[in-house]
């Protein structure tokens, strides 16, 4: 009887241990299957931007992929050669100073766009009118460029010597991205013609833009803090009027060290009106600071329409 309590503990914990090893292989498995499927299908959808839109009116991208368009229009080789080669110098920065996991999800995200640019090469173009073509394949590039970046990757070596100078300058990454494309966009306009470099202009701020709507989502996300005396009426009414749940952080006045209340809570846009109402109504002395996030993960937030 004595060695059976043992043997049975043992048995328990070790089933409970191997039906946690096999939960959370499950679930790396399903995140690197999700990663890669929007990789794939971002890779697709920045295809189509290219060669049905862009590329047959002369208008192109910035960064790499602007410089790979030039170069096939000047050699003839395939666009996916020069996607691959321009990009083996940055991936290697990449690996060094950022690490494998993105490096590797950038590489697989170039070989994509790479293959699948040679399906859609040979397609008739869409439009013959460059505006149109800018604006049309600015949409959907972005779009396609937007998921593989949301999932890790990137198309655009460029963006990891800004990162890199980022660091170790005192130029921001958008500024370093600025310089580079400004660059290449007047390279386009000695190659193409300087309409086309206007034209590739204009795609590149919409392909920016459709990114930024990729990536933060149409409808954003706001975290707000309230610093008042009405913290009881105020989380009442806020999870009452908006059922936003609200969490409740001690503070102290840094000048007179008074006792302060904060309350912590994350709204959807169409709902931060509401919310400066709601808090105003209750105390016309609360300070509110309001910020835009990105993204959310876990909890029990979910985005709500207002009536």
């Amino acid at each position: 009887m004595e060695n059976d309590t043992p043997v049975t503990v043992t048995g328990t914990r070790e089933d409970a241990k191997d039906g946690k090893t096999v939960s959370t292989v499950r679930r790396t498995a399903k995140g690197y299957a999700k990663k890669y499927l929007t990789i794939f299908v971002g890779a697709i959808i920045a295809a189509i931007g290219l060669e049905i839109f862009l590329i047959p009116n002369n208008v192109i991208d910035g960064g790499v992929v602007g410089l790979s368009i030039m170069a096939s229009a000047l050699t003839g080789l395939p666009l996916g050669v020069f996607l691959v080669v321009l990009n083996l110098p940055f991936l290697y920065l990449g690996y060094k100073q950022i690490g494998k996991s993105f490096s590797i999800a950038t590489l697989i995200a170039i070989c994509f766009l790479s293959l699948w640019s040679a399906f859609f090469e040979p397609i008739e173009k869409l439009t013959a009118d460059p505006f149109l073509a800018a604006i049309f394949g600015g949409i959907i590039d972005g779009i396609g460029v937007g998921l593989i970046i949301r999932a890790g990757g990137s198309l655009d070596g460029t963006e990891i010597v800004a990162i890199i100078m980022d660091k170790k300058s005192v130029f921001s990454v958008g500024e370093v991205v600025m310089f580079i494309n400004l660059f290449i966009l007047s390279s386009a306009g000695l190659l193409f013609g300087w309409d086309k470099a206007m034209y590739s202009l204009v795609a590149y701020f919409v392909i920016s833009k459709m990114i930024d709507v990729v990536i933060k989502g149409l409808d954003e996300s706001y975290a707000v803090m309230i610093v008042t005396n009405e913290y009881r009426e105020i989380t009442s009414a806020l999870n009452d009027r908006l059922g936003r749940g609200v969490t409740l952080l001690h503070g102290e006045g840094g000048y007179t060290g008074d006792k302060k209340e904060v309350l912590y809570c994350v709204v959807t846009r169409l709902e931060v009106d509401k919310l400066k109402d709601i808090v105003l109504e209750k105390d016309a002395g609360a300070f509110v600071t309001i910020n835009a996030v990105h993204d959310i993960v876990g909890g029990r937030f979910k985005k709500k329409s207002i009536h």
